[in-house]
């Protein structure tokens, strides 16, 4: 690429929405802006773009070049910084992605983290799609189940995330409580919707009752967790969630497998950088008091 300030004033109205946002955010003339955008968008011979009456939108083509400008943003940062002799600084925007599910977990400690250093604007992004921290999507990945494998990831445990079978008073009153494992067959569960399901309790659940038995099911944990809450049957809850619903008992006590493995994911590239360090430290610091 013939020019890296095309691409920061592209990054910059990005992340602003505007011409005059991206201007006043690297001190030029909003002229200046528009002359660098499509000098860049003639070079590719793409539109990174949409104009419309409220600003600038990326599109798709955009989104991809945004990316990796991100990542080498981040990177040059790191750099002056080293330079300066000010590597130690923590600034500037943190994402974060995970499974919304883990929610209760994380956001408390991105809340504490942000507080903690008020210069950091916190960005937490959840979903099922697998953010690629390569192309700068996030600076850390928080995932579940088996251990990442995608290379040139720094990959480190966090912690096991204990999980229990409860089920309300209400279905208990209703239904009566499990004698023992062998008695579960004769009960109604709240599961996953699909019968592969990874994680380590549904692969347990569905060894000890039938499918059929399974009345209530769902993708998402959110809602499974509701539908335990709400009576629909015996379910799993994480530990550290129990305290927040007070009419859920346990049917048997918690066995080892079922935990779910948390894992922290930094790309290589950005992994060294004082910012990612400062948050990894952080997180295992506060994930030493989550029940597991």
């Amino acid at each position: 690429m013939e020019s890296w300030d095309e691409i920061r004033t592209a990054y910059q109205v990005a992340r602003a929405g505007t011409v005059s946002g991206a201007a006043e955010a690297l001190g030029v003339h909003h002229a200046t802006v528009i002359r660098h955008i499509d000098a860049l968008e003639g070079r590719l011979g793409v539109k990174l773009f949409q104009r419309h009456a409220r600003g600038y939108t990326a599109t798709e083509a955009g989104d991809d070049l945004l990316r990796v400008a991100q990542t080498t943003d981040d990177q040059f940062t790191q750099l002056a910084g080293r330079i300066k002799g000010q590597g130690a600084g923590v600034g500037g925007e943190l994402l974060i992605t995970s499974l919304g599910t883990l929610s209760s977990l994380i956001v408390p400690v991105l809340a504490g983290y942000q507080a903690a250093h008020p210069e950091v604007t916190v960005r937490f992004l959840t979903g099922d799609r697998l953010f690629r921290l390569e192309y700068g999507e996030a600076h850390v990945a928080i995932r579940a189940g088996t251990r990442p494998e995608q290379p040139d990831n720094v990959v480190q445990s966090l912690v096991n995330q204990g999980i229990a079978l409860v089920a309300s008073e209400a279905y208990l009153a209703k239904h009566g409580t499990p004698k023992d494992e062998d008695d579960l067959k004769n009960f109604h569960f709240v599961g996953h919707d699909s019968a592969e399901s990874r994680a380590p309790f549904y692969r347990w659940l569905s060894g000890a009752v039938p499918r059929e038995k399974i009345i209530f099911r769902a993708t998402d944990m959110r809602v499974l967790r509701d539908a335990v809450v709400a009576g629909a049957g015996i379910g799993f809850v994480p530990e550290n969630e129990l305290t927040d619903y007070p009419t859920l008992r346990r049917v048997i006590p918690t066995k080892p497998e079922w935990s779910a493995a948390l894992w922290l994911v930094t790309h290589v590239d950005l992994h060294r950088t004082a910012k990612v360090q400062s948050f990894l430290s952080y997180i295992k610091e506060q994930a030493r008091g989550w029940t597991a």
